[in-house]
């Protein structure tokens, strides 16, 4: 045998294995799991964490819904008036303050938001009728319904026995994932400042004939 034939003789077994193992590399399933990981984890995340803003949200909303109620209830029956020449009397800070400590299982009022509302703002008034009464989200825009809240013609000055009154609140509700914020929230304002969920919660009612 020549040198060159003894040199094919020793390479020509080679080829098979090199195309063994170019298809054990093509049906290799190292770092497939990896890689799906990859591809689903921020559909994943996601779907997670607007779970987890919902279920918050919707547990401040209750929250406040139901300090709403107990501030009603608590000017409805007279324990709450605006009367000085009464022992109920209760200023509009005191109000505030009350109002803090009832949503403060979840919620709480720093010392400047009692003093100037930045994010719960309290509405409390008298009307001569229910169908007075307002429906509406107060807005800064009549035409943008993602406007932030018009809070000028806020005040606390519930009415005496028999009144009809309304009692609003509004929090403003940070959203955390930056990603849901465009979904979640339903105040958008148009100088570029961070948009918010806004809660809502409302009572009505006519105040019993206490003396």
């Amino acid at each position: 045998m020549t040198p060159d034939n003894a040199l094919l003789a020793n390479i020509a077994p080679a080829r098979p294995r090199a195309r063994s193992g170019l298809r054990e590399l093509l049906r290799s399933r190292d770092g497939a799991a990896a890689i799906e990981f990859a591809m689903l984890a921020i559909p994943y995340f996601l779907i997670v964490f607007a779970i987890i803003e919902t279920f918050v949200a919707f547990t401040a909303e209750q929250v406040v819904s139901n300090a709403v109620d107990t501030l009603a209830r608590q000017i409805r029956t007279g324990q709450i008036t605006s009367d000085p020449n009464k022992t109920s009397y209760t200023k509009s800070q005191q109000f505030r303050q009350a109002f803090c400590n009832e949503i403060a299982v979840l919620i709480t009022c720093s010392a400047s938001e009692l003093q100037t509302p930045a994010s719960l703002y309290l509405d409390v008034e008298s009307y001569s009728s229910f169908a007075s009464m307002p429906t509406t989200i107060p807005r800064k825009s009549s035409t943008d319904p993602y406007s932030d809240l018009n809070t000028s013609g806020f005040t606390f000055a519930p009415g005496g026995a028999k009144s009809l009154n309304m009692v609003r609140a509004y929090y403003r509700w940070q959203v955390i994932t930056d990603l849901l914020r465009p979904y979640l929230t339903n105040v958008r304002p148009s100088d570029g400042s961070a948009s918010v969920y806004l809660i809502v919660a409302t009572a009505a009612f006519q105040n019993e004939n206490y003396p």
